[in-house]
């Protein structure tokens, strides 16, 4: 791979005629032999690669032969290996970089795309030092801000019913009796109120619990699997470590818990962006 790695970065390295070597191969000669033989092997899959990844035409096959024996002999043309250079990364920003960005920041919204030209002038000012708007680290970091902004706007458009009707269910929850709203905006409902130790952040506790979304599909139960979890306190969501942190050994709670205390604009499969979780929660222990 590192043989053909090299021929392929020689391909258009120059346009000057070399002659096509002939082998003068010699069963008697282990070294010609094994020169050509490697060379032979190394070929293997090349111009698949030449013509499906970078879309050589082969037409132009000879051109691509007298490429190979420039780079390879040195007589490579600094200005073409400059341009071509340039030619395979504005490929990668028009093919790769491009619809990437744009899928990271507008989602599946196709009506929204990076502005090439606009792209390329930042692109080129920062590769060549000349022309910058702005320094290369304030660009990183407003790049960064408005991905993050167009990213929420785009998770918002998709899921943002989940954030009302979660905000929806909260306020009923909160008015329900015997339900207690912390200043954080979780809400937690006691059916048994255990006599043990309250665990600490870093305290590893053993619970059993069952996780279900506000309109009852259950997500996740240690019930189920006939085997309690065990993971320390402050490893998990905001919402579940700061009940844990209250509920003495022995407690069984329900536990209402806003968005933004459980997996914000995280997808994890069940549980969609923006998702208010509910939770049957009893602390069987704390491990030592």
């Amino acid at each position: 791979m590192i043989l053909m790695a090299v021929a392929i970065m020689a391909v258009f390295a120059s346009c000057q005629k070399v002659s096509t070597p002939k082998a003068t191969f010699n069963a008697s000669d282990k070294i010609d032999s094994l020169s050509y033989t490697m060379g032979l092997a190394q070929s293997q899959g090349l111009k698949d690669y030449m013509v499906n990844r970078l879309g050589v035409d082969t037409t132009y096959m000879a051109d691509f032969v007298q490429g190979i024996l420039a780079g390879a002999t040195g007589k490579v043309n600094p200005k073409q290996t400059a341009r071509q250079s340039g030619m395979q990364i504005g490929q990668q920003v028009a093919e790769q970089i491009i619809p990437g960005v744009s899928r990271e920041a507008f989602g599946d919204d196709s009506t929204k795309v990076l502005s090439l030209k606009n792209f390329l002038a930042g692109f080129i000012a920062g590769t060549t030092e000349k022309g910058m708007l702005m320094p290369q680290a304030e660009a990183q970091q407003t790049a960064q801000r408005l991905m993050d902004e167009f990213h929420k706007e785009s998770l918002m458009a998709e899921y943002g019913d989940n954030m009302k009707a979660g905000e929806a269910f909260m306020d009923s929850i909160a008015k329900t009796p015997d339900v207690v709203k912390t200043e954080s905006g979780l809400c937690y409902k006691v059916i048994t109120q255990g006599k043990g130790k309250v665990p600490a952040k870093t305290d590893r506790v053993k619970v059993n619990y069952r996780g279900t979304l506000i309109d009852g599909t259950e997500f996740d139960s240690s019930y189920k699997r006939n085997e309690p979890s065990t993971f320390r306190a402050n490893q998990v969501i905001s919402g579940w470590t700061e009940a844990l942190t209250m509920m003495p050994v022995g407690s069984h709670w329900m536990l209402y818990i806003p968005q933004d205390l459980a997996y914000g604009e995280r997808n994890q499969g069940t549980i969609k962006p923006f998702s208010t979780l509910i939770f049957d929660v009893e602390v069987l222990d704390i491990v030592e």
